[in-house]
C-alpha cells in the first residue's frame, strides 16, 4: 500500500497531522533539529514511510534540558497550586479523550497495531490514568499507595522535579 492510500483511510485531522512539519518542542517553541537532520517513521505493518521527523542530537537535548530547568525554576508550573495542576492534568485527559479517534489512527499506523486496540485499550488507558493521577496532585505525601486501576501495579510518591525527556522512535524507522 502506498502512502497516499494509507493516508486516504485516515480522517482529516490525522492526515493533516502526518502531512505537517514534525519538529522538536524546545523552550516552548517548535524548532528544527540544529543539525537539520530528519528521519523517516515507518508503518511496520506496511513498511511505508508515514512521516519525517526532526532528529535531535546531543546539542538539542542539552538545550531542551536547560530550557526545562529554567521553566521549572522560573516558570509558572512550580508556582501553580496542586489543585490547579490537577485541573490542568484533568484537562489534558479530556483533550486526549476528545481527540481519541485521530490519535488512535496515528498510533495504529506508527505501531502497526489494529486501530481497535489503540482506540479501545491504549487511549482509554492513557486518559484514565491521567485523570487518576490528576486526583493525586493534591495528595502528595510520600507514601506507597494502592492504585485503583485493573492489573498488578506498584505505585509510590517521589517528590522530585521532572523536566524534559528525549525519546527515540528509531525503532519504527529505517
Amino acid at each position: 500500500m502506498d502512502l497516499a492510500t494509507a493516508h486516504a483511510r485516515l480522517g482529516n485531522a490525522a492526515s493533516s497531522f502526518l502531512a505537517g512539519p514534525h519538529r522538536l518542542l524546545i523552550d516552548g517553541k517548535w524548532v528544527d533539529a540544529r543539525s537539520g537532520k530528519r528521519f523517516d517513521v515507518f508503518d511496520p505493518a506496511t513498511g511505508q514511510a508515514i512521516a519525517a521527523v526532526a532528529e535531535a542530537d546531543a546539542l538539542d537535548v542539552d538545550e531542551a534540558v536547560k530550557a526545562a530547568r529554567r521553566a521549572f525554576e522560573e516558570g509558572p508550573w512550580s508556582r501553580t497550586s496542586a489543585r490547579d495542576r490537577g485541573k490542568l492534568i484533568w484537562r489534558l485527559a479530556d483533550l486526549l479523550e476528545q481527540h481519541a479517534d485521530e490519535i488512535a489512527e496515528i498510533e495504529s499506523l506508527d505501531n502497526g497495531k489494529p486501530i481497535r486496540d489503540a482506540r479501545n485499550i491504549d487511549l482509554p488507558g492513557s486518559y484514565e490514568i491521567l485523570r487518576y493521577m490528576a486526583g493525586w496532585a493534591t495528595k502528595i505525601n510520600g507514601e506507597t499507595i494502592t492504585v485503583s486501576a485493573p492489573g498488578n501495579w506498584h505505585a509510590y510518591t517521589l517528590r522530585e522535579p521532572v523536566a524534559s525527556s528525549a525519546r527515540s522512535s528509531r525503532g519504527t524507522s529505517r
